[in-house]
């Protein structure tokens, strides 16, 4: 909300990973929007929303056949608290403050390992503007597809890795998440985009360097458009002369005149 103000967002979780992403400008529609990205996984899900639940939301998020698990949002309409109270299994939750509030910890994650603790600092991405990112094809992107890929990106920082996700401007089209390769975790995000938007037109968000041409010749293959990555690759020219080739746009997650490239890995 902080990168995309003014919107409304959708987030629908499975297993601690998007599955549904999206932003609108109406309660229903940017619910509807998120759960068609990817229906079937979306089933048995933790729906997460930036916007105060009213009661039209409420009677969809009950409807059986999507088996919601918890719905946590700022604030809730009396009506639709009632409309919620009728499905005994769900758990609601408000959030304990406005999203605007400042946070009131100290930044850090704590991971459990073999004789003690692990801390590190919390993942804050950088790359949340036109102006964080740079561009090094010779195509240059179109407004939107800069802006689908802060939203794509958005979304790959808090996707496991190896993660790529294909979106547009507004919603996600597909996730691949968790796989030992990258070209694995892309074909995933292709195929799973058929179950409700389809690959064609999107921009891809991978959340680290290409290690081959593969994943670019992927996107060329079914209709995507742009990428966004980080560089860091041996063969980083090699991969931007096949997106030249096909025309795509890469978008690379740095500032201009800026060195490195921001990654976003993401291990649970």
């Amino acid at each position: 909300i902080q990168i995309f103000p003014g919107r409304q967002a959708a987030v629908i979780i499975k297993h601690e990973m998007p599955s549904g992403v999206a932003l609108g400008d109406d309660p229903v529609g940017t619910f509807e929007k998120a759960w068609k990205c990817d229906p079937l996984s979306n089933f048995g899900s933790v729906d997460v929303f930036s916007y105060r639940v009213t009661e039209p939301l409420a009677r969809l998020l009950v409807e059986s056949p999507r088996n919601i698990e918890v719905v946590y949002a700022p604030d809730f309409e009396p009506e639709a608290l009632e409309v919620l109270a009728g499905r005994k299994v769900l758990r609601v939750v408000k959030m304990g403050a406005p999203l605007d509030a400042p946070s009131v910890d100290n930044g850090l994650e704590l991971k459990r390992v073999a004789g003690g603790l692990l801390v590190q600092q919390r993942f804050d991405s950088k790359v949340v503007a036109a102006d964080r990112v740079d561009v090094v094809s010779r195509r240059k992107p179109t407004p939107e597809e800069v802006q689908a890929a802060l939203f794509t990106w958005t979304v790959a920082c808090f996707t496991r890795s190896n993660a790529v996700v294909i979106g547009t401007a507004d919603k996600t089209h597909g996730i691949g998440s968790g796989q030992r390769s990258r070209i694995d975790s892309a074909e995933n995000a292709v195929r799973l985009s058929r179950r409700g938007y389809g690959p064609e037109g999107c921009v891809l968000a991978s959340d680290a360097f290409m290690p081959f041409p593969d994943v670019v010749e992927l996107a060329g293959k079914h209709g995507l458009t742009a990428l966004i990555y980080p560089l860091g690759s041996i063969r980083d020219q090699e991969v931007i002369a096949k997106a030249d080739e096909l025309g795509l746009a890469m978008i690379i997650t740095r500032g201009s005149g800026e060195v490195d490239s921001e990654r976003c890995f993401l291990h649970r």
